[in-house]
This record gives structure tokens, C-alpha cells and sequence, in this order.
């Protein structure tokens, strides 16, 4: 893997390898299967990155043609600031792509986006099990050292 990695927005003609990566993510995080998301999630996710109206955003890693990752992240306001947050809300790389600067680059691109839209702060969250991921967020970011709590309903 020695050509340039490149990130970009998501394009409209990047879903067919794009849904492959979003799989692979969902298939992560146990989400596959009988506990797989209803299609019409997926349509709906994708269809949000191009509407204008949406804070949310796709930046996809591309290396000689090939998707290699993707990285989700959205807008909110926060009551500790004047402009909005950055919420890193998904990241994944295919297998053979980790280790290789595919995730550092994303984030990258994400830290990029947020500063030149004025967000004070990227954040994010993963699964206490991804130890993996985890040396790379430690090198890139710091732990808040908050504990995420939800209730389904």
C-alpha cells in the first residue's frame, strides 16, 4: 500500500462500495444477521449525506480507485459553545487497510472539515472491546474521561 490515500465527501456514484464498508462496519458492531439494520436505514443514512438541510457527512478513503474506509460525523449545538460540536459518529476501515494511516486519515479529514466550519471540538466514542482502534484514537485525541449512559425506548 504505497499510493497516496486520499479522503473525500462521498459521492453519489460511490453506494455500491460504500454500502460494502457501511456492512462491514454494521457487521462490527454486531449489527448483521437476524440483528441487521432494516434497509431502509441505510437509504436513509445515504440519502442524508446529500441533502443539504442535514448536518450529517461522509468522507470516504480512497487509494488507486478503491474504497478502503468511510467516516460519518455530524453537527450539533452545544450549550459550552458558540459553534457547533463535531460528533465522529462512525469510522471503519477494511481489514487489510488497518495500520496503513487509513484511519488517521479520516479522522484527519474529519479535523479538518470541523476547523474550517468553526466546531471547537471533534468527539466520539467506541465499544471498550476495540482495544485495536483505541491505540490509534490515543495517539490522535484524549480521553474525556466521560461514561456513556442510554436508555432504548
Amino acid at each position: 500500500m504505497t499510493q497516496a490515500i486520499e479522503v473525500r465527501a462521498v459521492r453519489q456514484s460511490d453506494f455500491a462500495a460504500w454500502a460494502v464498508l457501511w456492512d462491514g462496519y454494521n457487521a462490527f458492531y454486531g449489527r448483521s444477521g437476524s440483528t441487521a439494520l432494516p434497509p431502509e436505514v441505510t437509504q436513509v443514512t445515504w440519502s442524508r449525506f446529500f441533502d443539504v438541510y442535514e448536518p450529517m457527512h461522509a468522507l470516504v478513503a480512497e487509494r488507486a480507485g478503491a474504497l478502503l474506509g468511510l467516516t460519518h460525523f455530524l453537527y450539533h449545538r452545544t450549550t459550552v459553545a458558540v459553534h457547533p460540536n463535531c460528533y465522529l459518529q462512525d469510522l471503519f476501515t477494511v481489514e487489510a487497510a488497518r495500520g496503513h494511516g487509513v484511519g488517521r486519515a479520516l479522522i484527519q479529514g474529519v479535523y479538518d472539515r470541523a476547523r474550517s466550519e468553526g466546531s471547537p471540538r471533534v468527539y466520539w466514542q467506541t465499544h471498550e472491546t476495540n482495544t485495536v482502534a483505541m491505540q490509534l484514537y490515543d495517539k490522535v485525541a484524549e480521553k474525556s474521561g466521560f461514561v456513556v449512559y442510554r436508555h432504548n425506548l
